[in-house]
């Protein structure tokens, strides 16, 4: 991966999203390292926000550029890594769709965040200080979710 003349190895990238999968998610720069080193010590606010848009619309690119479906791709290389983290009871920390009551200021939803994972499932959910855009994007995030939970429930019932 080449960034800005940077030559990195993709295992040294740690970064974190949340919320929902798509155009809605949330990725959260700040948190973001190469190494330890977080991105804004080594990137341009114009290239971030790129990586941003890109991280958002990555699953749908990967759709076009395989023009016969792959959206499968990330989601089963995450499922991997969760399986391996359970059955190795690695405690790794994820981020995990998971029921959230109160977490986030959010209740009643399955939406992706942070969590330890190990050989009991979701050991907790840790909670990352948000500021305001970024709460307010996992709200809208959050909602966006629950506008299909209806949907979801009609097409449910037809089965």
């Amino acid at each position: 991966l080449s960034l800005k003349g940077l030559l990195l190895v993709l295992g040294d990238v740690k970064a974190m999203v949340l919320g929902s999968h798509g155009d809605l998610m949330v990725p959260l720069s700040r948190y973001a390292t190469v190494n330890g080193i977080p991105i804004t010590e080594l990137l341009d606010s114009a290239t971030i926000a790129r990586l941003v848009e890109r991280t958002r619309n990555g699953g749908a690119e990967i759709v076009q550029l395989m023009r016969t479906g792959g959206a499968f791709f990330a989601p089963a290389s995450a499922a991997s890594v969760m399986v391996e983290s359970i059955l190795l009871n690695q405690s790794r920390l994820l981020p995990v769709a998971t029921y959230l009551q109160g977490e986030y200021g959010l209740d009643d939803i399955v939406i992706g965040v942070p969590c330890r994972l190990g050989c009991a499932g979701v050991e907790n959910i840790l909670e990352l200080h948000l500021t305001d855009g970024e709460r307010e994007a996992v709200q809208i995030s959050a909602q966006s979710v629950r506008d299909q939970y209806d949907p979801a429930q009609k097409i449910l019932a037809m089965n």
